[in-house]
C-alpha cells in the first residue's frame, strides 16, 4: 500500500485486541490533552474523553474516504500520463524515421544539382516553423509531397500529446496535493485521539475500556472468528449469490485484522478496503470509497438485507461494512478496535446496497 504502512504485528482478537490497542494509543508519551480549540483540560472524564475520541475518529474517518478517493483519481490520472508518453515516444520514433526518409530525397536531390527548398524547411529542427509554412511541400514531387505532408501529420500528433501530457500533469500534481492534504487532516484527528488517550490514568483507562466496550456491542463482539459464525447458525439467511457468500466468507476471516487508515489488505482494512478486498476475492470489482460503493449495485430496504449486503452509515456515507444476517455485519471501525462482528444498530444507518 502507501509508505504510511507500518510493518504488520501480531494482533489478538476481541477484547484482548481492543485493550492492546487502547493502552498503546493510552501508552503513548505524557502530554497535555487539547479539547479541540488547543488549550489542557483534565477534568474530562473517561465518559468525555470516549466521546471526544469516537468524534476524532469519526471526523479522521470522513478524512480517509477522501483521502481514498484521491489517491483512487491520482493512480488514474498517473497511470493516464504514462499511457501519454507511451503514445508520443512511439508517435516520435515514427516521425524520426519519416524525417530520415525525406533526408534520403534530400541526398539524392543534393547529388542531382540542388535540395528543394520545401525539403530543408522539412529538415528544419524548428518544428513551429516546418508547420507554419507547410504549404511549400506542394512544390515538391508527388512522392516528395506524400513524405512532407506525412512529417507534418506526425508533427501535429506529437505535438498534440505532448500538450495533453502537460494537462494530465497537471491533474496529477492536482491529485497529489488532495492526498497530502486529506492525509494531513486524518493523521491530525488521530493525533488528537492519542493525546487524550495518554492523560488517561490505569483506573481512568479500564473505565475507558468499559465505556468503549458496551459502545461496541458488549460480549458479542468480544467473538473469535469461529464463535462469530457460531452466532449466526440456524434462521441465518442464505448469500443471494455465489460470489456474494465467498465475499462473506473473507471478510469472516478477516475478523481480528487491525484497522489502518488506506489499507486494502490483506493483513489490515479500513472500511471500504475491508468490503472491496471482500469482493476481490469473489472475482466482484468494487470502487474505493464508500460514497462510491454505495452507487456500485442495486439500492435495497433495510428489510430486504441478506448476507453480502453492504451496508453503510452516517449522512455523510462515511462508513460501511458487510451484512452477514441476523441484525449483524462485519467491518473495520477504528483504530481503537480490530476488524469485528457487530450489530448495524450502533450507529445511524444511511442505506444498503446489493453488489451481485
Amino acid at each position: 500500500m502507501a509508505a504510511h504502512r507500518k510493518p504488520r504485528q501480531r494482533w489478538l482478537s476481541g477484547h484482548t485486541a481492543r485493550t492492546a490497542a487502547t493502552l498503546a494509543l493510552a501508552g503513548a508519551a505524557s502530554v497535555a490533552v487539547f479539547d479541540g480549540s488547543g488549550h489542557a483540560d483534565p477534568r474530562l472524564s473517561p465518559a468525555e474523553v470516549k466521546s471526544r475520541v469516537d468524534a476524532l475518529y469519526r471526523e479522521a474517518e470522513i478524512a480517509t474516504e477522501k483521502y481514498n478517493g484521491a489517491k483512487e483519481k491520482a493512480e488514474k490520472a498517473e497511470k493516464s500520463l504514462g499511457q501519454l508518453r507511451d503514445e508520443a515516444a512511439r508517435r516520435t520514433e515514427k516521425l524520426n524515421a519519416a524525417r530520415n526518409a525525406l533526408g534520403s530525397y534530400a541526398t539524392a536531390q543534393y547529388r542531382a544539382g540542388g535540395i528543394d527548398p520545401s525539403m530543408q524547411l522539412a529538415l528544419s529542427s524548428d518544428p513551429d516553423q516546418f508547420l507554419d509554412r507547410a504549404s511549400l511541400a506542394d512544390r515538391a514531387g508527388s512522392r516528395q509531397a506524400a513524405a512532407l505532408n506525412g512529417v507534418r501529420k506526425r508533427l501535429q500528433e506529437v505535438e498534440q500529446l505532448r500538450t495533453e501530457a502537460d494537462g494530465h500533469l497537471a491533474t496529477l500534481r492536482a491529485r497529489q496535493a488532495d492526498l497530502r492534504k486529506h492525509k494531513g487532516t486524518v493523521t491530525a484527528k488521530l493525533g488528537a485521539a492519542k493525546r487524550l488517550l495518554a492523560r488517561l490514568t490505569e483506573e481512568q483507562r479500564a473505565e475507558f475500556a468499559r465505556f468503549a466496550d458496551e459502545g461496541q456491542g458488549g460480549a458479542g463482539n468480544r467473538a473469535t472468528r469461529s464463535e462469530a459464525r457460531d452466532t449466526l447458525q440456524g434462521d441465518t439467511p442464505k448469500a443471494p449469490h455465489n460470489r456474494a457468500a465467498a465475499a462473506v466468507s473473507y471478510a469472516y476471516k478477516a475478523i481480528g485484522s487491525p484497522y489502518v487508515w488506506g489499507a486494502t489488505g490483506p493483513n489490515a482494512f479500513d472500511c471500504s478496503g475491508l468490503t472491496q478486498a471482500a469482493y476481490r476475492s469473489a472475482g466482484v470489482s468494487l470502487p474505493r470509497t464508500t460514497y462510491a460503493q454505495i452507487a456500485a449495485g442495486k439500492r435495497i430496504p433495510r428489510s430486504a438485507l441478506r448476507p453480502g449486503d453492504l451496508v453503510f452509515f452516517y449522512s455523510g456515507i462515511s462508513h460501511v461494512g458487510m451484512y452477514v444476517g441476523n441484525g449483524q455485519m462485519i467491518h473495520a471501525p477504528n483504530p481503537s478496535a480490530p476488524v469485528r462482528l457487530a450489530p448495524i444498530d450502533e450507529m445511524p444507518f444511511a442505506g444498503a446496497t446489493r453488489v451481485v
